[in-house]
């Protein structure tokens, strides 16, 4: 009905029929310890606000599914299963980890979601101020590792090889997030919109009358560009660092070798999803030229900056 009475308006030139004017509405929830942020432009705000519960839900979701923080989520039940045992999990951990074993196959293991025992012994570094315990790091290594898993995305198990192994999906669940959150809204009527989660920021329909949705990118707060159908992601040691001794240590580490990056090298990337997005950034402060020179031309619908 809405669409013959605008042929009608356009048919008689009847300005008053215009379209109903589009406002900007955004919306904020903190998850997956970070804020979340829901930017919208929609005619009916009770339907945005309608859309932007529902992707909070989603987020939501996937946090409790994805997350190696919860005692009693999946990742735990993976870890405290005997080597060799296949774990049921849900679409979302199965897909998401069969991903990032690509990844993790493509860089060598650089990007590795399999590293989450030395992941948490770095975690302990941030809070007590003191690097882990070389030992303790070389036992880490030994349940984990991308080699140790398993993942059948159609019956949906996860089977490690060895027993303690911890996933880590930091890397890659906020763009999942993202874009799993970004089509609800779509489904629920809302095309307009953009996501701000972490360092991740996927992008809808553009706002009216652009071409895109201005963003922040690079290592200067004044550089900009238009993000649209697409989306964004940087990495780097800004936020998240301890410094022992004089030296900062990233939150990103080296899977391969357990330390924590000291290089101070961040990566923006620019791709068709979040997740993918989200993925490369970290990858991209791990690797050398020569493993930044292999991804580029692995994922070449990525643009990857590294500074």
């Amino acid at each position: 009905m809405l669409a013959i009475a605008r042929t009608i308006c356009v048919v008689l030139g009847i300005t008053a029929c215009a379209s109903p004017v589009e406002h900007r509405i955004e919306y904020r929830q903190r998850h997956m310890g970070t804020e979340a942020r829901i930017v919208v432009y929609a005619s009916d705000s009770s339907v945005a606000a309608a859309a932007a519960t529902a992707a909070f839900a989603r987020i939501a979701e996937i946090d409790r599914d994805l997350s190696d923080y919860r005692v009693d989520g999946t990742v735990a039940r993976i870890a405290a299963a005997p080597a060799g045992h296949a774990v049921a999990v849900s679409r979302d951990l199965a897909v998401v980890l069969s991903h990032a074993l690509t990844l993790a196959a493509q860089t060598d293991g650089a990007f590795d979601p399999a590293a989450g025992a030395v992941v948490r012994l770095w975690r302990e570094a941030r809070r007590s101020g003191a690097l882990p315990d070389p030992v303790r790091v070389r036992v880490a290594r030994a349940h984990g590792g991308w080699r140790n898993v398993a993942v059948d995305t159609v019956a949906r198990t996860v089977r490690p090889a060895v027993a303690g192994l911890w996933l880590d999906l930091g890397a890659i669940a906020k763009g999942w997030a993202a874009d799993e959150a970004l089509a609800v809204l779509r489904t629920n009527g809302v095309d307009r919109a953009l996501l701000e989660f972490g360092g991740e920021i996927v992008a809808g329909e553009p706002p009216p009358g652009a071409d895109g949705w201005r963003v922040a990118v690079g290592s200067a707060a004044q550089d900009t560009t238009l993000l649209a159908r697409g989306a964004l992601s940087t990495s780097g040691p800004a936020e998240q660092f301890v410094e022992i001794d004089g030296v900062r240590y990233s939150h990103v580490l080296d899977p391969r070798t357990g330390m924590s990056l000291t290089s101070g090298r961040s990566a923006t990337v620019h791709a068709p999803s979040g997740w993918l997005a989200d993925a490369l950034a970290t990858a991209a402060t791990v690797l050398d030229s020569a493993g930044l020179d292999r991804l580029a031309r692995a994922y070449p619908v990525a643009a990857i900056t590294v500074w």
